[in-house]
């Protein structure tokens, strides 16, 4: 165990610790000979005073010094016989000695309070800076590499490095002769154990100072020497280190749960659609060409359609429903790319609207609105789903869809699509519900529309916008398709 280093004051309070010790005393005797006193215990007592000053400026030593250098002149000058180091009268050298007493006592009181005062200075840098650390920690505001940095600057050190076992390490080797690879890394003009660059192993116990961590990882920095002050406070730094290392590890142990649990909740979702939603078309399709293919049944060009039009609607609805159940799956997966450029809201809803009825969709573009930063291809369907729900629960009210700027996305301006209806309208919870996979009205009873808006959601984010509803006033639901303006760069 590290023994306490005893904090020392600077070297110039030092060595001007001495100068007064030597200095001081000589000049309080002048003082009082030209004062004319020949008291000695007011002698005694202004030399004590002096003591006490010197102890305050350089610590302990230098008072000690000044103690004996008072008492030496206090004997010579002011004790009889006078010019001589002899004292005749005894209770002249009781007072010499209980001076002596007082002002070693007195020196080590206070030189002793000054440490006690720097080492509570320390401390309290040393909690504060732990404080902070773990504030960071806490909050998931610091990473390794940021965590690394702070130690570093912190001791003031070339470089800080964060190692871990190497997997080939075997129990029965000796801790001196176990080897380890970097890990984290952080300073410039860092020499490596080998002189091998980072990325060589390097043998357990390098560097200037180390602390070594339960889970193995050994953190280690370069540079100079540390104190044992210091040297336990890298100690506490390693222990933040591995509560920070815990917090990572719980949230991505966190994030790896979650991601189960859609995903089985993903499952679970495509076995139900599985079991109803494509069983219906398909039975559909199964009844109309059954129809048309039995033998001995003639029928009019009228029925032949109505059946065909059954097979080509059915056709659409399940090819749609497997669109969606492909992007939601990728939308769980995390794996939706979006290749963001230039789109302009006319376009976009064009080409979005070709294949929807127009009989109560009324479009009220804005002239010259500016262009957002978006995938064309995903914007499309993102407003397709939308303007379909609008469609199917607006009843016999129109559809209105209007564009502005206003807004921001991630304090960026942002340009607005939306979609109005002045339907049923929906209330606050089932707001919430109706971006959630899988919420239909004939299923919780609220309005939802499957997996149409889960998806336009999923897309809008993954472009970097927002996908927003709110009730439309006198009644009904607007949906909001927010995108920030375009920089006419494409990611």
């Amino acid at each position: 165990m590290a023994t306490l280093a005893v904090p020392e004051l600077g070297r110039v309070r030092t060595v001007a610790g001495f100068v007064l010790a030597l200095t001081l005393p000589p000049l309080l005797e002048w003082g009082m000979f030209a004062a004319g006193s020949d008291f000695l215990a007011a002698d005694v007592l202004l030399q004590l005073a002096g003591v006490v000053a010197v102890a305050l400026v350089g610590g302990l030593w230098p008072a000690l010094l000044g103690a004996l250098w008072s008492s030496l002149i206090l004997n010579y000058y002011s004790t009889q016989p006078f010019g001589s180091l002899e004292i005749a009268d005894p209770e002249n050298l009781l007072t010499l000695l209980i001076f002596v007493a007082v002002a070693v006592a007195v020196s080590l009181v206070v030189g002793l309070a000054a440490r006690r005062s720097r080492e509570a200075a320390n401390a309290s840098a040393d909690a504060a800076t732990l404080g902070e650390l773990a504030r960071g920690v806490l909050a998931a505001e610091d990473t390794l590499q940021g965590f690394l940095h702070h130690v570093r600057t912190h001791f003031g050190m070339a470089g800080a490095a964060i190692y871990a076992p190497s997997n080939d390490e075997s129990s029965a080797r000796p801790v001196e002769a176990s080897t380890s690879t970097l890990l984290a890394l952080d300073g410039e003009q860092v020499t490596f154990p080998g002189g091998g660059g980072p990325a060589t192993p390097r043998p357990s116990g390098g560097g200037d100072a180390s602390t070594r961590l339960p889970d193995g990882l050994e953190l280690v920095l370069y540079g100079r020497a540390l104190t044992g002050r210091e040297q336990r406070l890298l100690v506490a730094f390693g222990s933040q280190l591995a509560a920070l290392r815990q917090r990572q590890q719980l949230l991505a142990s966190t994030e790896e749960n979650r991601r189960l649990a859609e995903g089985n909740v993903m499952r679970t979702a495509i076995l139900r659609a599985v079991s109803h939603d494509l069983r219906t078309p398909l039975a559909a399709i199964k009844l109309a060409v059954t129809s048309l293919r039995q033998q001995g049944i003639d029928f009019t060009p009228a029925e032949e359609a109505e059946l065909l039009g059954t097979i080509e609607t059915s056709s659409d609805r399940l090819a749609s429903l497997i669109d969606d159940l492909l992007d939601m799956s990728r939308l769980t997966g995390d794996a939706v790319t979006a290749h963001l450029g230039p789109v302009h809201w006319t376009d976009v809803v064009a080409a979005a609207l070709q294949g929807t009825p127009s009989r109560n969709m009324t479009i009220l573009l804005a002239p010259n609105t500016p262009t957002v930063q978006a995938d064309f291809g995903m914007l499309e369907r993102v407003i397709a789903n939308i303007a379909e729900n609008a469609q199917k629960y607006a009843g016999d009210s129109d559809v209105e869809i209007t564009t502005l700027v206003a807004g921001t996305v991630n304090d960026f301006p942002a340009s607005e699509l939306r979609i109005r209806d002045h339907g049923g309208g929906v209330d606050r919870d089932g707001i919430v519900r109706m971006f959630q996979p899988f919420q239909r009205l004939d299923d919780t009873g609220a309005t939802g529309v499957g997996l149409g808006l889960a998806v336009a959601r999923g897309f809008t984010e993954v472009m970097g916008g927002e996908l927003i509803a709110e009730p439309t006033p006198g009644g009904g639901l607007t949906i909001v398709v927010r995108l920030p303006l375009s920089t006419g760069v494409r990611q």
